[in-house]
């Protein structure tokens, strides 16, 4: 009960310790640790679903090849304007810069840049937004004309505060004037992981009480023929595009669903798009993006799949996960807490119950459903179900309750030897070792048989003799017979003087104890023979015993007072009558009896002398050379009815049978 009391306090302090993890949720755990596992299952699903690159968004890039034959970048805003015509005649419907511009170049170009803008119409142009390190001033830029470009429906959450969570930025580097009057903004503003790995997109950041929308969010928007009024933020849950709801985190953050490495996305040099060499009807119905991909001009983002992303290919992948409504999706808190709870409780309730070698079968065999449970949700649902806490849990408890129980059965294995060591043989021991529960120590019901065995005259002979040589045959005595009960198997009880108790059936279950018992007194009377020879070879008196057997349900157990002194021993009236049948052998003037319960489980194991001379006996495994014949029946103290008990001889006690 103390040990299970334990196991399960373990499991569930583990638990609790996960628990209040997953709801702190550390940033070290789940970006450098959980993320991760993000990235494993991203990777194992662009393998299993093999996903063709999405023909409704084109980037078209400023690349080597576009720098070599156009001119050094950056290119005057008229070239710019005439990439914008030159798509805009195949009828996209939308095109986005993912380029600032953010300085004047010329009242000339810049105007002629705007005109295309406004007469393409469906442009989105990148707008520029500062965080500074915490502590850091910086000095705010006053751009009323941004507005125009904020969400202009804002719902908030009255039961969470949920401003103070998003992404809040210092200052801001927009467009110039005309430029933004003459087209959409979006914030190209990224943020990655602690560990430089960009998973997340922020679709929305709070600048001066305004909130705006990212150049990705702004592109699907004009890919769905929506305007503004449209759009509407939904404080600390997501953004409704028409009828579609996108969720976000409370920073108003989506985790980018990526298609493959680098270039999944089909590419188009722009100098070939201003060369004429691409027909404009490849651009019909396309959402086309404009960003740079020579090797001077960009920084790449390091992505789940690839260390080498444009940032442009980032937000066409942002761009289809809306239009396909493909994010990853977070699994919500709680649905991840009662994950970990659930997963803890099955291994806690089995693994005590099972040996070290089923309860790791039984724990990694839940880590990898789990495991493979994930990866499911993930490959067909997009879902991302925390895997650290809940698998670290469950290893965690099957750790602990292993170790626990090292402990556990060490300890009681050192107890087994301690207390059984001086009763039966080494054999015995590590049987018990072996199944630990056969040792019954805290006291049960089981049919045993007893031997009692006692000197006769022992208190005289001792009177008449020095001690030390009392003492050094009665030790060479207790010596040879402990040797014979052990040799049969027998526990060895204790010694009560110069009195014998042993016994068979416990702790070890043997269903021929009463043999095994009877064959012990014999061979005790076999191996005090050769000692009385001995005995008076060396002109000592020798020694005289008797023994009596019996047979019977008795109450075996560890029994004492606990703390101070244990005894593996027995009690009971069967315990009794054995006592007092070796006191009979006595009166009857024999050396050992035994009683009819004993009798009745040797009766079919025996030869008796008159039956050994039967042509065709089979006498195979039975005791031979005895002679067994019933005495009386006898009322013994504490008994109801008279006892019928048997007087057991040997022949010739030098010649046992072996069992």
């Amino acid at each position: 009960m103390k040990r299970s009391w334990l196991l399960h306090s373990l499991a569930g302090v583990l638990t609790a310790v996960f628990l209040l993890l997953q709801l702190y949720d550390p940033a070290v755990l789940r970006e450098y640790v959980e993320s991760k596992t993000l990235d494993l299952r991203l990777y194992v699903s662009n393998i299993v679903k093999k996903t063709s690159p999405p023909q409704d968004i084109l980037i078209v890039t400023i690349d080597e090849k576009s720098i070599a034959e156009v001119g050094r970048w950056p290119w005057k805003r008229n070239i710019m304007g005439d990439l914008v015509e030159k798509l805009s005649e195949g009828k996209p419907k939308a095109i986005g810069i993912d380029i600032l511009f953010t300085e004047s170049e010329s009242e000339e170009t810049d105007t002629a840049f705007a005109g295309s803008l406004a007469e393409a119409g469906k442009v989105v142009l990148a707008s520029g937004f500062i965080l500074n390190p915490e502590g850091m001033k910086t000095e705010k830029r006053e751009v009323d004309y941004l507005w125009d470009h904020a969400f202009m429906k804002v719902k908030s959450t009255k039961e969470l505060d949920w401003k103070q969570w998003v992404v809040k930025a210092d200052s801001t580097l927009p467009p110039l004037v005309e430029l933004a009057d003459a087209s959409s903004l979006g914030h190209v503003y990224i943020q990655s992981d602690r560990d430089g790995v960009l998973r997340w997109d922020i679709l929305y950041i709070f600048y001066d009480e305004d909130f705006y929308p990212s150049l990705p969010l702004q592109m699907a928007r004009i890919y769905l023929g929506l305007k503004m009024e449209d759009m509407s933020l939904l404080g600390g849950t997501g953004v409704r595009l028409g009828d579609r709801l996108i969720h976000t985190d409370l920073s108003g953050r989506v985790l980018i669903n990526y298609l493959g490495r680098e270039r999944t996305f089909k590419y188009i040099s722009a100098a070939d798009v201003l060369m004429g060499r691409v027909p404009p009807s490849t651009f019909e119905g396309k959402a086309v993006l404009i960003g740079t991909s020579a090797i001077a001009l960009y920084d790449p983002v390091v992505s789940p799949l690839s260390a080498n992303m444009s940032g442009v290919e980032k937000n066409a992948t942002v761009i289809d996960n809306i239009l396909r409504n493909s994010f990853i999706r977070r699994s919500p808190g709680i649905v991840e807490m009662a994950v970990t709870l659930l997963t803890a409780l099955l291994p806690s309730l089995l693994l005590p119950r099972m040996s070290a070698i089923f309860g790791a079968v039984l724990a990694f065999s839940l880590v990898f459903t789990y495991v493979a449970l994930s990866f499911y949700l993930f490959i067909n649902q997009y879902i991302w179900l925390s895997l650290i806490y809940p698998v670290f849990n469950m290893l965690g408890i099957f750790t602990l309750q292993t170790t626990a129980k090292f402990f556990f059965e060490e300890k009681k294995a050192r107890d087994i030897r301690n207390m059984f060591s001086s009763y039966v043989t080494e054999r015995v021991v590590n049987e018990l070792l072996k199944n630990p529960d056969m040792a019954g120590l805290g006291g049960h019901r089981r049919e045993i048989t007893v031997l009692f065995s006692d000197i006769r005259g022992f208190t005289s002979y001792s009177e008449k003799r020095d001690p030390e040589e009392v003492v050094s045959i009665l030790n060479e005595y207790l010596t040879e017979m402990t040797k014979v009960i052990f040799r049969w198997d027998g526990t060895l009880d204790k010694f009560v003087g110069d009195e014998i108790m042993a016994f068979w059936g416990a702790p070890l279950e043997q269903e021929d104890h009463a043999e095994r018992a009877v064959r012990c007194a014999l061979d005790m009377m076999a191996r005090l023979s050769e000692l009385q020879e001995k005995w008076i070879a060396e002109g000592k008196e020798p020694l005289d015993i008797g023994i009596g057997v019996n047979t019977g349900d008795v109450l075996v157990g560890n029994i004492g007072a606990e703390g101070k002194k244990m005894d593996y021993t027995l009690i009971g009236d069967n315990v009794n009558l054995g006592a007092r049948v070796e006191a009979l052998t006595r009166d009857f003037k024999t050396h050992i009896l035994i009683t009819e319960f004993t009798y009745e489980k040797i009766k079919d194991h025996i030869i008796k002398e008159e039956d050994e001379l039967v042509e065709g006996a089979d006498r195979r495994g039975k005791i031979g050379h005895v002679k067994l014949f019933n005495i009386e029946e006898v009322k013994v103290k504490g008994k109801k009815h008279p006892v019928m008990i048997y007087e057991l001889s040997a022949r010739d006690f030098k010649n046992i049978v072996p069992l």
